[in-house]
C-alpha cells in the first residue's frame, strides 16, 4: 500500500499539464510598422505630410534628412520639448497636433521616428 501511495505521488508530480486554451501570443510589431499605423491613422500625421512632396508640411524626406543632419530628436519635437528645426514658419499649424502626439506613449512615438527615418535618401 505504501508503494503505491508513493508511485502514484511522484507520477502525478512529474506529468506536466498543458492548459486547456492556450493564450494567443501577441506578434510584436516592428517599431516602423506600428510607426505607419499611428503615422497614417491616430496620429493623422498623412493629412499634411507626404512622403515625397510638401503639402501643408514638408514632406517625411525632407524631415528625416534634416533631422540626421542636424541631429535633431524627432521624438522631443513630438513632445514639444524641442524647437523646430525643418520648416520653423509652419510651427503654429503643427502646434494644434501636439495634442494627439503628446498623449503617444514613447513606443509610439519612436515607431513613428522609425517611420519617417524609413523615407531618408540614402
Amino acid at each position: 500500500m505504501l508503494l503505491m501511495l508513493i508511485f502514484s505521488a511522484s507520477c502525478g508530480k512529474s506529468e506536466k499539464k498543458e492548459p486547456l486554451y492556450p493564450e494567443p501570443v501577441a506578434e510584436k510589431q516592428v517599431p516602423e510598422q506600428l510607426g505607419k499605423e499611428i503615422f497614417e491613422g491616430k496620429g493623422k500625421c498623412a493629412t499634411c505630410h507626404q512622403p515625397d512632396q510638401k503639402i501643408v508640411g514638408p514632406s517625411i524626406q525632407q524631415i528625416a534628412q534634416v533631422y540626421r543632419e542636424q541631429q535633431g530628436d524627432i521624438v522631443a519635437f513630438l513632445k514639444e520639448q524641442s524647437d523646430p528645426i525643418v520648416d520653423p514658419a509652419q510651427y503654429a499649424v503643427m502646434k494644434t497636433n501636439f495634442a494627439i502626439t503628446k498623449a503617444m506613449s514613447d513606443e509610439e512615438l519612436h515607431a513613428l521616428e522609425s517611420y519617417i527615418y524609413s523615407f531618408e535618401k540614402k
